[in-house]
């Protein structure tokens, strides 16, 4: 899916980026078929780049300045450098290294860094292909991934990176989380189907479901299919982490089919996870972040330049079904 925040860069601009990287011993000769676009993302451009030693590595670029993204993908680079530096260092979960950062802006206008090429499939690319029980197994060893990547803690509620410190109220943040991304449509003017102040007494009429939480854990928050690279039956690779942050586990992606079955079968990813059926005040948690989530993807399309309807129609059917599941219906 194509996106404005790609920010592309030309031959000579890639090869001092792997200069400063990697030195002038590992710049691509010239002439060599050395540089391509990884075209799956729908945020950042990446590139699988083979250095003159034959390494392959892939650099990924930040959105340029000029454009407008939403409020939390604000500084999502740094926070995906620190996510993956944090993972490798406390868990066994398989993710890239960071070879080398840069946020000095004076090669591009934007952040960038250089990790390893993980060899290894999307497993949303060959989902289709696989047998249920491979599929299972797949989700299984997701799930197990996933806890282990919630296993770790921090000490406030809120973003891994940046000058805010996190609060300690989960309902705080969460809250805000919502509105800024409310305040997101409203600037752009996005049709929600619904009307926005609406939405907003949803969220405040079931906020006391997320006092429960109480110790802030390391949230991934985008772990589905496409962030996840498999060979020979094994999750190989986890990629994209610029969406973490310390919250609820339960708003990670693997727990939104236990409320739209539009989703999947969550089983074999609870079962992975080792969690048993959701209680009451769980659902309703559930339920918001599953609003929230539907109201960034919808809200997104503006800010991506996206123009696919079949995509923007079946996000705005999930969202009527997540409303109808706080006793809405559509207006």
């Amino acid at each position: 899916m194509e996106s404005i925040t790609k920010n592309r860069q030309p031959a000579e601009i890639l090869r001092a980026m792997v200069e400063r990287g990697y030195g002038p011993d590992r710049v691509p000769a010239d002439g060599a078929e050395w540089a391509s676009e990884l075209g799956f993302g729908m945020f950042n451009a990446a590139y699988r780049i083979r250095l003159r030693d034959g390494e392959n590595v892939v650099l990924k670029i930040a959105p340029p300045p000029g454009v407008e993204v939403l409020t939390y993908e604000r500084g999502a680079m740094a926070t995906e450098v620190a996510a993956l530096r944090m993972i490798r260092e406390n868990t066994g979960v398989p993710v890239p290294a960071v070879d080398y950062a840069d946020s000095s802006r004076d090669l591009c206008d934007a952040d960038y860094f250089f990790m390893p090429f993980v060899d290894g499939d999307n497993l949303a690319v060959i989902g289709n292909d696989l047998t249920a029980a491979d599929r299972d197994a797949y989700q299984e060893a997701l799930g197990s991934a996933n806890r282990e990547l919630n296993s770790l803690r921090g000490t406030a509620f809120g973003p891994l990176t940046g000058a805010a410190r996190g609060d300690p109220s989960w309902r705080t943040v969460f809250t805000g989380m919502a509105e800024d991304v409310l305040r997101d449509g409203e600037r752009r003017q996005v049709d929600l189907g619904w009307d926005y102040d609406t939405m907003r007494a949803v969220v405040a009429g079931h906020a006391a479901s997320l006092d429960e939480v109480t110790e802030p854990a390391f949230v991934e928050w985008d772990l589905w299919a496409g962030n996840v690279l498999v060979r020979s039956g094994k999750i190989v690779g986890i990629i994209d982490h610029e969406r973490a942050f310390y919250g609820d586990p339960l708003i990670e992606f693997g727990f939104i089919a236990t409320q739209l079955p539009a989703f999947g079968d969550p089983a074999a990813f609870l079962r992975g996870y080792g969690r048993g059926p959701l209680t009451e005040t769980e659902q309703v948690r559930r339920r918001l972040y599953c609003l929230h989530l539907m109201l960034v993807m919808v809200i997104e399309t503006a800010y991506r330049g996206f123009a696919e309807p079949a995509h923007q129609n079946w996000v705005r059917a999930r969202l009527n079904e997540t409303m109808a599941l706080f006793g809405h219906r559509p207006r």
